[in-house]
């Protein structure tokens, strides 16, 4: 048999950067129960959520994409062209072919390799651990991962079950070789059995085929509740296990921003310390699926009182229904 020559591992890898990118336009519950039969306190009660940003015209998946990961690789000192590959995860990407990661590689000014990462609200999630398995196997230097989404492109208005809950935005973060590791195991996993909890109503072959409506996302509310209530604080356990340190040892808590009651609640269940930082970005800018974990580390971040090297954990959970967890070293 012959033998190859393989690149070196790296013992490996961590979080160099990290970048945002936010619509300018800020809608408040007011606009949004214009045309909904709901008030400002019943969304605030069932989800936290004051504000969202809805992106206009000329923000899309993959300039916002770009945007995030130009402001993380400056924030991580990485010049573009090194970059091996670049990860886009998005739901509301709405071209089947060609992928969008590879035009946001060309708005990075680099040819690295680029692939979408379809797995919904746990698509940044999927896409760190792909991030961290091929830095750490020598395969890649550097990858940019990213969480982009128009979420205001598939969701109706109307409806009164999901028009609230959703925004847009991106969020991006620099991965590469590290002394030690600095993204631990992750633990992830599906339920495709459910994945009429979170879907859209319809294909696009009705689209075409007849005179029918846009297919938009709908969301079993109750159903999905109890769903992450009992997953997202099992896999957490296990990730932080995974990494040989207690629920105590966590400077930060970063769950995928679905709804505060859901945060609040699994918080509770693990038992947090009181010096863990909870994110809780999706009060201002609501559930922006694959982007609202950067977006809520970046949040995080800005606001002072955690240092480089300090555990997080990191959890992503929904259509699929998918979900992963993973501790990160901050950067």
């Amino acid at each position: 048999m012959a033998r190859f020559s393989v690149p070196p591992a790296h013992a490996g890898a961590r979080i160099l950067g990290v970048g945002a990118y936010r619509p300018s336009r800020v809608v408040g519950n007011d606009e949004i129960c214009a045309r909904i039969d709901s008030t400002d306190e019943w969304i605030r009660r069932r989800s936290g959520i004051v504000t969202r940003h809805f992106a206009g015209p000329d923000e899309t998946v993959v300039s916002m994409a770009a945007e995030a990961a130009r402001k993380a690789l400056a924030q991580a000192g990485t010049d573009p062209w090194d970059v091996g590959m670049v990860l886009l995860a998005s739901m509301s990407f709405l071209e089947q072919s060609p992928a969008a990661a590879p035009r946001v590689a060309h708005l990075l000014g680099t040819g690295a390799g680029a692939v979408d990462v379809s797995a919904a609200c746990s698509g940044f999630s999927y896409g760190l651990a792909l991030a961290n398995s091929l830095v750490r196997s020598g395969e890649v230097g550097t990858v940019v991962v990213v969480g982009s989404e128009k979420m205001s492109d598939i969701v109706d208005p109307e409806d009164r079950g999901s028009a609230f809950l959703f925004g847009d935005g991106a969020g991006a973060v620099v991965v590469g070789p590290s002394a030690t590791p600095g993204i631990g195991p992750v633990v992830w996993g599906s339920d495709g059995e459910r994945h009429g909890m979170i879907a859209h109503n319809g294909s696009w072959l009705e689209t075409r085929d007849r005179s029918g409506p846009w297919p938009t996302l709908r969301m079993a509310g109750p159903e999905v509740f109890r769903w992450a209530t009992r997953v997202v604080p099992e896999i957490s356990r296990k990730a932080v296990r995974a990494t040989g340190l207690d629920i105590t040892d966590l400077a930060a808590f970063v769950p995928h921003q679905a709804n505060v009651r859901i945060i609040d609640s699994v918080a509770r269940s693990l038992g947090l310390a009181p010096h863990t930082a909870v994110a809780k970005d999706v009060v201002r800018a609501g559930n922006t699926s694959a982007a609202s974990i950067p977006l809520a580390l970046d949040a995080l971040l800005s606001q002072g009182g955690l240092t480089s090297g300090d555990p997080a954990l990191l959890v992503g959970f929904g259509a699929g229904l998918t979900y992963a967890a993973q501790v990160v070293a901050l950067p």
